[in-house]
């Protein structure tokens, strides 16, 4: 009988999510500037007007271009130069990143504080693409991508499954367990399953839909991906540090196996 309610919730959410996709279009400034970034005569300035014509999308990326990321003594104040410092390519995947993460954006309220997810998101992705080089993996663009993204099942469940967003939330804060186990019970699906459709049907890259879907336990994934597994240190050293206010995360149980498959000694 339980078997039977859970097929049937995972069906309705299912159709849910298909009519989803139908609502949040890629941004005019995206698909601008994907097409600036194939053309290889493409200049910084013309790219810089782009971008600049999104107020929203210009002060993230000059937020990006000052975190401790870059390391730079001087304040970044322009887009040209936040260009030149962040680089072509990882522009590309961050104004995609980005235009995801608005798109699904939503009014904060007592169940999800948009802000703390935001810098969570943010962090997340700051953090990979700097253990990523720091471990030797050449990935700092997607693995940057990957962490901005690893959640964003969530807004999406605030967005378009308010009320049963509002029950998972209620249930996780009086229990000491796992948040995919009461998105399951509730919806039929997890957060992670929720980003991984909407990154496959916005046709991203495969290996940024693999991190999405298995970031909880990437040693249980198909392939044993470096990417995953980032993502997942990450999520839980963020979460054991306490750092960003960020509570969705409360209770991540850390897998063992992305020990080896970074080759790291220990997270202790």
């Amino acid at each position: 009988m339980e078997e039977q309610i859970y097929l049937e919730r995972r069906k309705k959410s299912e159709l849910a999510l298909s009519n989803v996709y139908n609502l949040p279009a890629m941004s005019a400034t995206m698909l601008e500037v994907s097409k600036l970034l194939d053309d290889p005569t493409t200049n910084t300035a013309s790219l810089s007007k782009i971008i600049g014509k999104d107020q929203g999308l210009s002060t993230k990326i000059l937020s990006i271009a000052n975190s401790p990321l870059y390391g730079l003594t001087r304040k970044v104040s322009t887009i040209d130069f936040a260009i030149l410092i962040i680089g072509y390519q990882d522009i590309k995947n961050i104004v995609v990143a980005l235009t995801m993460v608005d798109s699904f954006r939503n009014k904060s309220d007592q169940y999800f504080d948009q802000n703390s997810f935001w810098m969570h998101s943010m962090l997340c992705g700051t953090a990979c693409k700097r253990v990523a080089e720091d471990l030797g993996f050449r990935i700092g663009s997607e693995a940057f991508v990957a962490g901005l993204l690893h959640d964003l099942g969530i807004p999406v469940m605030h967005k378009f499954f308010k009320n049963e967003f509002e029950e998972i939330v209620k249930e996780f804060s009086e229990i000491e367990g796992n948040i995919l186990d009461v998105e399951r019970k509730h919806l039929g699906l997890d957060h992670q399953e929720i980003g991984n459709f909407l990154t496959n049907k916005w046709s991203l890259p495969e290996h940024l839909s693999t991190a999405i879907l298995n970031h909880h336990k990437p040693s249980e994934a198909p392939e044993k991906d470096v990417l995953t597994a980032l993502v997942h240190l990450v999520d839980f050293m963020t979460q054991k540090l306490e750092v960003g206010g960020y509570s969705l995360d409360k209770g991540i149980e850390f897998d063992e196996g992305v020990l080896e498959i970074l080759g790291i000694a220990s997270v202790d």
